[in-house]
């Protein structure tokens, strides 16, 4: 049997017999074609954020490569969130500034580069939609290369790119607000990150609430979907995020002493000082009793592990909670905390915004004083 033949190709190579062309370089092209050909390797949405994200100074007191083990508390709530999880919906009760914002970007972002598909990202209103949009969804595309080369730039014509919308192969990233029923029942999402949700209104434009109508977008993709709900808590009995924690597995974060390597999770009544001299916060060990200075903090973190500490009434549903007090050293030091506790004394209003954005728990309007703070009277 004769070999294959060849003839001269009218670009100056050859065409074989079999259709390759052989010419300088040709091996080189149909690799970079058939590597275009493999899709892109599924990772978790920490591992996507470690190797692709990058932090706009625009949105971030950190700009940079983003690093998940700045805040490792992260890594299982934005894993949960990947496809390979089972979890459904997750639930994050938590203090303001801990982080969970930039993860809710992170699951955006890996939707767009690595699993696309219809999203819808909700904020309390479409004016906090837009402000999002400009903040942080646009730097989150503009500064990192692999999701720049996703979603064309607004200025393009027919870029499918409003302040609003983001179209990007496979898929569309939906932004609206909570007070706008047109919005949240505009398209089916695979994705739903649902952001402060305390702050929604209780109805929207008289068709129920905003987190139902936002939810049922998601119901025909079944066990594929993935809704994220996230939010700083506001008063019990009214709170959103804590009646769905409170119907989840409820876990914790819990770290180990320095001194005697108990595990724990971290309460506010063990965060002691001197009266008067917030410098001297430290926090005592629930096990041993010893002081642990909040250098520790950062291998405390690193070493920590999420733990369930009930059973979710729906097994779909996982649940996260997470004070302040597990704020990284550089961001909201305990020392600042414990000022913060001693200058709302007096006042209710600063006594509540405290319990709210830094122990990330609901404020009790009317009756008996919680634990805690009957614990901490006795101090």
């Amino acid at each position: 049997m004769s070999g294959p033949t060849s003839t001269n190709s009218p670009r100056g190579g050859s065409i074989s017999d079999d259709g390759f062309f052989a010419f300088d370089g040709a091996e080189a092209l149909l690799r970079a074609w058939g590597g275009g050909l493999k899709p892109d390797p599924l990772l978790t949405v920490s591992e996507w954020a470690d190797r692709y994200r990058m932090l706009s100074s625009r949105a971030a007191a950190e700009p940079g490569r983003y690093r998940t083990k700045r805040t490792p508390y992260m890594k299982e709530i934005m894993d949960a969130l990947s496809p390979g999880h089972p979890a459904q919906r997750i639930v994050f009760m938590k203090a303001a500034q801990v982080g969970a914002t930039e993860a809710g970007s992170c699951f955006l972002g890996f939707i767009i580069h690595q699993a696309p598909g219809p999203a819808l990202a909700v904020q309390p209103t479409v004016e906090l939609a837009k402000r999002n949009s400009r903040q942080r969804i646009d730097p989150l595309i503009e500064e990192s290369p692999a999701l720049r080369d996703k979603v064309k730039p607004a200025r393009s014509r027919d870029a499918g790119n409003t302040m609003l919308s983001k179209e990007f192969a496979g898929g569309i990233l939906i932004m609206t607000g909570a007070n706008s029923a047109v919005g949240l029942r505009s398209t089916p999402a695979r994705y739903i990150f649902l952001d402060e949700v305390d702050a929604y209104p209780a109805s929207v434009d008289e068709e129920g609430d905003p987190v139902s109508l936002a939810e049922a977008r998601s119901l025909t993709f079944a066990h594929r979907r993935k809704v994220f709900l996230a939010s700083t808590p506001t008063i019990r009995g009214l709170s959103r995020i804590e009646r769905e924690y409170e119907a989840s597995d409820q876990r914790r974060y819990f770290v180990a002493c320095p001194h005697c390597a108990a595990s724990q999770w971290l309460k506010f009544e063990r965060l002691r000082w001197e009266k008067g001299k917030p410098e001297t916060a430290a926090y005592v060990c629930e096990s041993c009793d010893a002081p642990i200075a909040e250098h520790h903090k950062t291998a405390m973190l690193e070493g920590g592990e999420w733990r369930a500490t009930a059973v979710s009434v729906d097994p779909s549903t996982i649940g996260f909670h997470l004070s302040a007090l597990y704020s990284p050293v550089g961001w909201l030091s305990w020392e600042r905390i414990a000022r913060a506790w001693e200058a709302a004394q007096g006042s209710d209003e600063a006594i509540r915004a405290f319990r709210n954005t830094i122990l990330g728990e609901t404020w009790v309007e009317t009756g008996e004083a919680p634990d805690w703070r009957r614990l901490y009277d006795r101090r």
